[in-house]
């Protein structure tokens, strides 16, 4: 559950604005009342991932976000849950023994309205029988550009 004072300390030390501190002055603002830092929601969310299941390379490994929005505020005593889809994954195409999976994960309080949408890269470790068929693959292609040179040398 989302704490008042965690709320507010988050704020103090990262995002010190007036809807975030102070519960009178947040009631005059677009929010009308305390509302989180959208980084604060950030963070619990990246707690969340890393308490999950979702271990894609040992851990939660991000190369960069293609969509991150905040649609709704969280407020004190909003319960947080994820849902995470995978988008697509693909071969690293310099990194042989990783991939990379885009993801989507959306936040949601407990009446399941979104407060977070984001569209992640993660690093994934690929399974040995990819790495095995993508070093065979190239081995080949290596080969096939080693015969070629030696076909003209023939010639």
């Amino acid at each position: 559950m989302v704490e008042k004072e965690d709320i507010k300390a988050f704020a103090a030390k990262f995002d010190p604005q007036p809807f975030h501190l102070d519960e009178a002055a947040a009631h005059e603002t677009i929010f009308g009342g305390l509302a989180a830092s959208g980084w604060h929601t950030a963070a619990m969310t990246m707690r969340l991932l890393v308490d999950s299941e979702i271990k894609p390379a040992g851990g939660i490994v991000g190369a960069g976000f293609d969509e991150f929005r905040w649609p709704r505020p969280v407020r004190p005593g909003d319960e947080l849950r994820l849902e995470s889809e995978v988008l697509d994954a693909r071969p690293s195409q310099s990194h042989p023994r990783q991939g990379l999976i885009k993801v989507r994960t959306t936040t949601l309080n407990q009446i399941n309205e979104p407060v977070q949408i984001m569209i992640a890269s993660l690093v994934v470790l690929r399974r040995p029988e990819e790495i095995a068929n993508c070093y065979l693959a190239t081995r080949v292609r290596s080969l096939r550009k080693q015969s070629k040179g030696i076909a003209n040398t023939i010639v």
